[in-house]
């Protein structure tokens, strides 16, 4: 089975948004956001919740992947 992945990288490149705009926005380093946009990492709920909401997206839009 496939490793859960995140679609945060692409909505910020669709966004024109850097990584370190998000880390300054979450509070976490830059280390930690790019561990996200890497899939590296998956955020916590609480912490994809609190992404989407400082990209105005819905949470699904982050995880959903609209190619399938």
């Amino acid at each position: 089975m496939d490793k859960p992945k995140n679609r945060i990288k692409e909505v910020l490149e669709e966004r024109g948004i850097k990584q370190t705009w998000l880390a300054e926005r979450l509070g976490k380093s830059f280390c930690i956001v790019n561990s996200y946009v890497c899939n590296r990492r998956q955020p916590s709920l609480e912490v994809l919740f609190e992404i989407a909401k400082i990209l105005n997206v819905s949470p699904k839009e982050l995880i959903e992947d609209n190619n399938e």
